[in-house]
């Protein structure tokens, strides 16, 4: 896994946290990088949140299984909070 491209994700998902998490071009960006790296953990980690902020509940929870992660038990804000960092370490 290339680490460029988990900073890359690391600071999508962070624009798309600046954004309030809605849906657009910040989140379609971070989609495409989670998709370019299908079958990576941390990746499919990415996958299965940013379907969690799109609100697709059975596809987030495909993707989370696959990560090996369980859905946040608070807000998406608090999830990525708590991502974040877990996804640094990985660099």
């Amino acid at each position: 896994m290339p680490k460029r491209d988990l900073a890359r994700l690391i600071e999508a998902f962070d624009r798309l946290a600046a954004s309030g998490f809605k849906m657009g071009a910040e989140w379609e960006a971070v989609h495409e990088i989670c998709q370019n790296h299908e079958g990576e953990q941390p990746f499919d980690w990415g996958h299965a949140f940013c379907h969690r902020v799109e609100g697709d509940d059975w596809n987030a929870g495909y993707w989370y299984r696959r990560a090996g992660k369980t859905v946040g038990a608070g807000t998406i804000a608090e999830e990525w909070a708590a991502m974040r960092p877990e996804l640094s370490e990985k660099l």
